[in-house]
């Protein structure tokens, strides 16, 4: 071995190795260091990034769930109104056909009894044209309103 070359070769090597560690190593671990505090706090905020995430879609079903159980309720509302509305609307159609049919009978009743009033005054005058044909006498006044009446009463009868 050669000491004389060996001692100097070791005092160099210490030399740059403390150059190389004061200036170069340091810097390298400290921004080593640095990064590794950035990857820290980045994978923190990525937790809390998460973890809020979690917070506002759970936020979100809850605010979801709420406005669906408040549509079904405004339709089912709605349903209820429009079956009520139905039911009254029917209600005053029923009314109005009962009114209509009410109105009709009394109508009729009405030309019924107009009907048969012509009809026994026609047949009274018929009786009254009948019996003086046939009599071949002439009838007062007052034998044609005994006929008319005898008639009306037969005939209602």
């Amino acid at each position: 071995m050669d000491w004389q070359h060996f001692i100097p070769q070791v005092i160099n090597f210490a030399i740059v190795a403390t150059l190389l560690y004061f200036f170069a190593y340091k810097r390298i671990l400290q921004v080593l260091e640095e990064r590794r505090q950035r990857i820290a706090d980045g994978l923190a905020n990525a937790d809390k990034i998460k973890t809020e995430l979690a917070r506002t879609e759970a936020s979100r079903q809850d605010v979801l769930a709420q406005a669906n159980t408040q549509a079904n309720k405004l339709i089912e509302e709605a349903r209820a109104a429009a079956a009520r509305v139905q039911e009254q609307e029917t209600q005053k159609a029923i009314a109005a056909a009962e009114q209509i049919i009410a109105k009709a009978r009394e109508a009729a009743a009405q030309d019924r009894e107009r009907m048969l009033a012509e009809l026994r005054r026609e047949v009274g005058r018929l009786v009254v044209d009948t019996t003086t044909k046939v009599t071949g006498k002439i009838l007062t006044a007052d034998d044609q309103k005994r006929l008319a009446e005898e008639t009306s009463r037969q005939l209602a009868a």
